[in-house]
């Protein structure tokens, strides 16, 4: 892979590759305001936590070039999507940038694309390091289930937890990936597939109700995923059915790991019972591609999301080191560290 960015800037633009054509064609959208970055994330033009964020920065960049209300913008950006807290967290970088700023809107303009640059910059650098702090975790010969997606595609570059199955592989490990298919817009099966077949790594899809049986008949030796925001307790917001998938995991004994930057870490929210869930159209459940599959007038209940308890996560795996239980406290200290080594 590394042929493409899911989110790059090119000169006066934000360049987005369209994750609602893949795997059948790479379409890229060009976007020069704040209000189209927004409707990308609505959209789920762009997705993934970390990528979610860089693109939100971007916008403020884009809005700034553009001589836009700056407060408006933001305002826009944040509500794109309320669970994914890395949204929050660059935007909150960015504005305390502009906010007070004292300067011409040029050097504002300036200054703001360096931060949004800087963002997108230390998202790589952490994905990679989110990788190398995995890779004691993995047997050399691993069966390894992933739920939605994580990689190239979730973040600017490389990946949290499709990311450590990349590292892992690419440190010679004989990884092989089960990949959930990820109900009901098909992640797993669309874009994860489609990043293990560019890096030519070994990966099965399955379907989401397969995770269990998959367990007991193959002999996964752990599970892990991402993370859209993490509470200070530990309780964890990610993609609809991994909460099933950790308790299936507690079952059969097999370690479950989240992977995710310490941006993911909301020291704010104490639990996961703080955390909104955003809830989608029905017709992403009610239709498959232009098929409808459930029938008129059966009512939809569509989450996007749900929580995973902390007593079910066996570690979370940041990019400077991998928090264990009691969480309240490890939490904190990764956040604190990655603080300190920011430049």
């Amino acid at each position: 892979m590394g042929a493409f960015r899911s989110v790059a800037w090119r000169g006066d633009r934000l360049v987005l590759l369209d994750q609602r054509r893949l795997p059948g064609a790479k379409v890229y959208l060009e976007l020069s305001t704040a209000a189209e970055v927004a409707e990308a994330i609505r959209e789920m033009a762009v997705r993934g936590a970390p990528a979610i964020g860089a693109a939100a920065a971007y916008g403020i960049a884009l809005a700034a070039l553009r001589g836009e209300d700056l407060s408006q913008a933001d305002q826009v950006l944040r509500a794109s999507r309320p669970t994914a807290v890395n949204l929050f967290w660059a935007l909150d970088r960015m504005r305390r940038i502009w906010e007070g700023f004292q300067g011409s809107p040029e050097a504002l303009a300036r200054r703001l694309v360096e931060e949004a640059e800087r963002i997108a910059e230390e998202d790589v650098l952490a994905n990679k390091a989110i990788g190398q702090n995995a890779l004691s975790l993995i047997p050399d010969e691993a069966r390894i289930l992933h739920h939605c997606n994580t990689g190239s595609l979730a973040t600017v570059d490389y990946g949290t937890a499709l990311g450590i199955i990349r590292m892992a592989h690419e440190a010679g490990k004989k990884v092989h990936a089960f990949l959930d298919e990820t109900r009901p817009r098909l992640q797993g099966a669309r874009l994860s597939a489609f990043e293990m077949n560019e890096l030519g790594i070994p990966h099965t899809v399955i379907v989401d109700g397969a995770s269990g049986h998959v367990m007991k008949t193959f002999g996964i030796d752990l599970v892990v995923v991402g993370a859209d925001r993490i509470a200070k307790n530990g309780d964890t917001a990610n993609k609809i059915g991994t909460y099933n998938l950790a308790i299936a995991a507690r079952y059969h004994g097999i370690p479950f790991y989240v992977a995710a930057p310490t941006s993911t870490i909301d020291l704010k929210t104490k639990t996961g019972a703080e955390i909104p869930i955003e809830e989608r159209a029905p017709e992403e459940v009610a239709y498959c591609g232009p098929v409808r599959v459930v029938p008129e007038g059966s009512p939809v209940y569509n989450p996007a999301f749900d929580v995973t308890p902390a007593e079910l996560i066996t570690a979370i795996i940041t990019e400077v080191g991998i928090a264990y239980p009691p969480y309240e406290e490890s939490l904190p200290a990764l956040v604190e560290k990655a603080r300190e080594d920011r430049p």
